[in-house]
């Protein structure tokens, strides 16, 4: 299955930053997260990321720092900001919100036999 693209890009700000609540990251290693977390259903490119962590430097939303570690190549890596947890704060209650009226649509007394059950609970 391939998602959309326009949710795809809807999705991308409360993804990263929600990855940069677990810890700090760096470009490959937040695509490898989103490709896990998806089960591999999302497979971003560089080319959708980058654009976004420099949007999100510019806002205040993250912080970056240049590292090298022993026998690795410099790397850049990404660390959430207050400001980028307060942003995470408000597109978790929006999406929160979009969840719940998707939620009440698909499970719709009158669809309960056409439509599979839906497990959300992972989703908020």
């Amino acid at each position: 299955m391939k998602v959309a693209k326009d949710l795809v890009a809807a999705s991308a700000t409360p993804m990263v930053l929600g990855i940069l609540a677990e810890g700090e990251s760096y470009g490959y290693a937040i695509l490898k997260r989103i490709h896990e977390l998806s089960g591999g259903e999302l497979d971003w490119t560089e080319g959708l990321l980058y654009p976004l962590l420099h949007r999100l430097e510019r806002l205040g939303c993250v912080e970056a720092t240049w590292r090298s570690a022993t026998g690795e190549r410099r790397r850049k890596y990404y660390r959430i900001t207050d400001k980028g947890r307060a942003e995470l704060a408000e597109q978790r209650r929006q999406w929160d919100t979009v969840v719940g009226a998707l939620r009440d649509i698909w499970l719709d007394p009158h669809d309960r036999g056409t439509l599979p059950a839906i497990p959300l609970e992972g989703l908020a």
